[in-house]
């Protein structure tokens, strides 16, 4: 059970495993953006989950296609946000009315409303840093080797050139019907790829 816990939230950080045979899945090259979103749809609409897109810019309606939620990083900044939140009030009152004590003009020795400032600061700063680590997580980063760097054409993914990645752990793959499908969606090129091994040619 865990396991599958495992590789389920590894999978929605696009980190995917490979099966027995270190087959890591098929790469799909297509033509442009609008053929590539089809290719999405089309596989999401076939029932595979474990897939991902790559290509040189953001592409307006992929995230629908793909069959992706909202982003959970607005769930990390909100908790990096009451974090600092929580962080600047203890530090006005334990600096203020426990550790260091003044008594200015019969003031108390802690108030919520001079402490603002420092609350809001922190709270702003705290949710700036759970933002962008939680990008990070949820994006699978930094993530120095991936097995798609074996394929020569997928260099081209930060150029020109637009992919989809089908992983061979998918409960749907199958290396020749999917390799059926992605050609009959459009791909110019399909090849597999083995993790730890090149692999170049076609299917």
């Amino acid at each position: 059970m865990l396991k599958d816990l495992a590789e389920h939230v590894k999978a929605s950080m696009s980190i995917f495993g490979r099966d027995d045979t270190d087959l890591y899945g098929l790469l799909a090259e297509f033509k442009n953006p609008g053929e590539l979103v089809h290719a999405a749809e089309g596989v999401h609409t076939a029932g595979y989950r474990r897939f991902d897109t790559h290509s040189p810019f953001p592409i307006h309606g992929m995230d629908k296609a793909m069959g992706l939620g909202n982003s959970k990083v607005g769930v990390f900044a909100l908790g990096g946000g009451l974090t600092g939140l929580a962080t600047g009030y203890l530090l006005q009152w334990w600096t203020g009315a426990i550790d260091y004590p003044l008594n200015i003009s019969g003031k108390p020795a802690f108030a919520v409303e001079p402490s603002i400032p420092v609350m809001f600061e922190l709270t702003i700063l705290f949710a700036a840093l759970g933002a962008v680590v939680g990008m990070f997580a949820m994006n699978g980063l930094p993530r120095p080797y991936n097995p798609l760097f074996y394929s020569r054409r997928f260099a081209q993914a930060s150029d020109d050139a637009f992919f989809l990645h089908v992983a061979s752990n998918d409960k749907y793959f199958d290396v020749e019907q999917t390799g059926d499908l992605l050609r009959s969606l459009g791909a110019v090129h399909v090849e597999p790829i083995f993790d730890r091994e090149e692999a170049d040619e076609d299917l």
